[in-house]
């Protein structure tokens, strides 16, 4: 006989802006690892790393020394900013509406989360398309159509994240072996197939070589790129066991994950001048098994990634128009990621204009955690969470700073590295505002 009281288990997820039971909060730290170490490494994270050694004159193990410590600094304060979703199981951008207020929140911090997320989805997903594209011309002799295969692959991801955080967990969980499977394969062939005598001798006998200013600013570079997560970190830690789960989890797994993709990246451009380690590695070999390998693996990071990105960038829509469901938001997103997929010289052509964006994601991301670490000291209180509910209110002090921090960031040389110089800027300068004229709602 069937208990009709039981709770019954959800196909879709359903919570939006509310807060998950905490029944439902079960994912261990573990769990948490897992995911992150998964979506770190794609075509975007390789990027920053290859740079530094091609761009900055760095040596191998300079470069992956430098970029992952900046890139850990970036994820300390993701993990911080992880907190309101592990303790109250609320998303993100609906817990920045106690920082920035309602219309702030909803109005200028969630729709750029969710433009970035948009472009950074259908990067990763013409990215990987093209790296199929050059399996099947290789192996078979015969070009497939861009959008026979864009389409499936952005509709297969969008379809996943609309299910839900357990389908994201699962996934991830899954691929995990076969990315390992596939970053040890690149990495036996770069140890193996280089001309000059072996790639390990070479990497190692790199020493640290380079500026101590290029290492602070690619180190910096590293930094800016990840800090904006704390935009979204919140989003994946509702279901945590507790907040050190969370924190934890987020910490180690993005941690132990970049320093996989540093190692990665910066061998394919010290050993090849390639900034991308798919490609590079696939080059340096005629097997069909191991270029398979290789190309399974940047299509299974690609998705990886990608329906991180859907997710976080579906709440972020929620919190903008409330009134639609989880699942809504989440299809729209998808909906507009997977026709944009289809057209990479559109998003080609976006990659100004999202650069622009910068201006605005560095000094709000720096308000945010400025706001929430130093002025409300890791806790939201009553006062706080009355925000949360409000229909209105803006705080104008958040926005008097951000739009200083965006005059500042455009105004800096980029020799100085901007993104950095400007959080830094605003995470002090922020609290120091606050501590003289108080938090003040405006209706």
């Amino acid at each position: 006989m069937i208990d009709s009281t039981s709770p019954k288990k959800r196909t879709l997820e359903t919570y939006g802006l509310e807060a998950v039971p905490e029944h439902m909060r079960t994912t261990a730290w573990y769990q948490y690892a897992f995911i992150q170490i998964a979506i770190a490494a794609n075509a975007g994270n390789f990027l920053i790393p290859a740079l530094a050694v091609l761009e900055g004159g760095l040596s191998f193990w300079s470069a992956v020394t430098a970029t992952s410590i900046g890139a850990c600094f970036g994820f300390l304060f993701v993990s911080y900013l992880s907190l309101p979703g592990a303790r109250l199981g609320i998303p993100a951008q609906y817990a920045i509406r106690s920082m920035l207020g309602v219309q702030g929140a909803r109005f200028l911090s969630s729709p750029i989360r969710s433009i970035t997320s948009l472009y950074w989805f259908s990067v990763q997903t013409i990215g990987g398309t093209y790296v199929l594209q050059q399996l099947f011309l290789r192996m078979t002799g015969n070009e497939i159509p861009f959008i026979f295969l864009s389409l499936p692959l952005s509709t297969l991801m969008v379809l996943l994240a609309v299910i839900g955080f357990d389908a994201v967990k699962k996934a991830t969980t899954y691929f995990l072996p076969f990315l390992i499977l596939g970053e040890a394969t690149i990495l036996y062939i770069y140890f193996t197939t280089n001309e000059a005598s072996t790639s390990w001798y070479v990497l190692h006998n790199s020493a640290f070589e380079g500026s101590i200013m290029s290492m602070v600013f690619f180190s910096s570079l590293a930094f800016v790129q990840y800090v904006s997560g704390v935009s979204a970190s919140a989003d994946m830690t509702r279901y945590a066991k507790s907040p050190k789960h969370g924190f934890f989890g987020l910490f180690i797994g993005n941690s132990i994950g970049f320093f996989i993709t540093a190692v990665i990246g910066c061998a394919s451009a010290y050993l090849f001048q390639n900034i991308n380690p798919y490609v590079s590695a696939s080059n340096q070999t005629e097997s069909v098994i191991l270029i398979s390998i290789i190309t399974l693996t940047a299509i299974i990071s690609m998705i990886s990634i990608n329906i991180s990105n859907a997710y976080t960038g579906g709440y972020s829509l929620l919190n903008t128009f409330s009134s639609l469901s989880r699942i809504k938001s989440a299809m729209i997103f998808g909906i507009s990621g997977v026709i944009l997929s289809g057209f990479p010289a559109l998003v080609n052509e976006a990659e100004a204009f999202i650069s622009l964006l910068g201006g605005l994601i560095i000094p709000i991301s720096a308000v945010i955690v400025s706001d929430y670490i130093i002025v409300k000291r890791s806790t939201l209180t009553g006062k706080s969470l009355e925000q949360l509910t409000r229909t209105t209110g803006i705080n104008p002090w958040a926005l008097v700073t951000i739009g200083t921090g965006c005059i500042l960031y455009f105004v800096l040389p980029n020799e100085v590295s901007p993104g950095f110089v400007t959080f830094l800027s605003i995470f002090v300068l922020y609290p120091l505002i606050m501590k003289r004229f108080g938090y003040v709602n405006v209706d």
